[in-house]
């Protein structure tokens, strides 16, 4: 039977676990290592915690039916699960990537994966230039929408058409929206990743990510390389993150309300020269956010009109923490240029919009009047 998304946070695919006879509703935590066999050639169908264990892979369950995928795999971590995703792709390979991600992600790509001889071309119009850049050695297209910090919406449709009849495969973080608001395989995605640390988790207390696909030969692929590098997510990490699922679709419809809130505020106020939200009408962005996703999220980046006036606010809020990382139930001021994206070359950061006057703001489930008073105080004060 298929359950709305609300259903499956909480049920999953509606299957009940075999291995528990107690009834239990809040699904265990299988904290062991390693499990008994009854005999030579003999299973219970689990062997070591590293390859699998029942609380992740309840877990993993989950997380494939929300994004409609044929299989999901948890790892500790959002990098984690990129870096094992790398290892899909071998020395000559190339990706094309569009030139606004997450810090981190540009790191390991600049750092890590050319050391391994992938090569990358970084596009600031991927929708457009994505055609171009393909060569005999493109594999994939790495895309996050909205992307981080900038907010730019990309077109998934239009991309994984230009991936199909090149043969190559679309990858797609959809940390930002959760698949409560956007499910990119909809829009045929080969792979969808999270840092499940982020909305899915949604409490800020565990860290995780995750790497979804619909097609069996790369979940084959994965499976090998996460029992073989070793990097999936705990037991206990795997409950929380379960936990935190269960309420993912309020959180979500919330966080998006006080959101929508804050962008009204921002876009009256004299020293905010700019704002960056999918959910702004007349935008490019709004149009494309209504043909594939059901809501425009909770994540905000804006710009003031000063470096030092930014720092003042960060240093100002009495009730926002200024701190790093986005999703949970509390909002908080993320400062990029020293923080998300500190690793990134300041030329590159400059050339995507990512300057010290620029703020990113994750929107909790507080009190909308409680956020505009905060920020508001802060800006005054100024």
């Amino acid at each position: 039977m298929d359950y709305a998304i609300e259903t499956q946070c909480i049920h999953g695919n509606g299957e009940s676990f075999a291995g528990d006879r107690t009834g239990t509703i809040s699904f265990p935590i299988y904290q062991t290592a390693t499990f008994e066999h009854p005999a030579v050639g003999q299973s219970t169908g689990y062997d070591y915690t590293r390859l699998q264990n029942p609380t992740r892979e309840k877990l993993e369950e989950v997380v494939a039916s929300l994004e409609g995928g044929l299989d999901a795999l948890a790892f500790s971590s959002g990098m984690a699960a990129i870096d094992a995703m790398m290892e899909l792709f071998a020395p000559g390979d190339h990706i094309i990537t569009d030139a606004d991600l997450y810090g981190g992600s540009i790191r390991l790509f600049d750092h890590i994966s050319e050391k391994n001889g992938i090569r990358f071309s970084h596009s600031d119009n991927i929708e457009e230039e994505a055609e171009g850049l393909i060569n005999e050695h493109t594999k994939a297209i790495f895309i996050e929408t909205p992307t981080n910090p900038m907010m730019n919406v990309i077109d998934i449709q239009r991309l994984s058409d230009i991936a199909k009849a090149h043969g190559i495969w679309l990858i797609v973080d959809n940390t930002f929206l959760s698949p409560y608001f956007q499910k990119p395989f909809q829009f045929g995605a080969d792979i969808v990743m999270h840092s499940g640390t982020k909305f899915l988790g949604g409490h800020n207390d565990t860290l995780s990510g995750f790497l979804i696909t619909n097609s069996q030969e790369i979940a084959d692929r994965l499976r090998f390389i996460i029992k073989t590098i070793g990097t999936g997510l705990s037991p206990f990490d795997s409950w929380l993150v379960l936990r935190g699922i269960k309420t993912l679709p309020i959180r979500m419809e919330r966080a998006e309300e006080n959101a929508k809130a804050l962008v009204e505020f921002l876009l009256s106020e004299p020293r905010v020269t700019k704002v960056y939200y999918p959910g702004i009408p007349g935008t490019r962005a709004y149009e494309i956010s209504k043909k594939q996703s059901t809501g425009f999220g909770s994540m905000i980046t804006f710009e003031v009109e000063s470096r030092e006036l930014a720092r003042h606010i960060l240093k100002e809020t009495k009730l926002i923490p200024f701190a790093e990382s986005l999703g949970g139930v509390e909002t908080l001021l993320t400062y990029p240029t020293t923080q998300t994206h500190a690793d990134v070359p300041p030329e590159v950061r400059e050339k995507n919009g990512v300057t010290d006057r620029v703020l990113r703001l994750s929107v909790g489930i507080e009190n909308k009047e409680d956020l505009i008073g905060d920020l508001r105080q802060a800006l005054k004060s100024f």
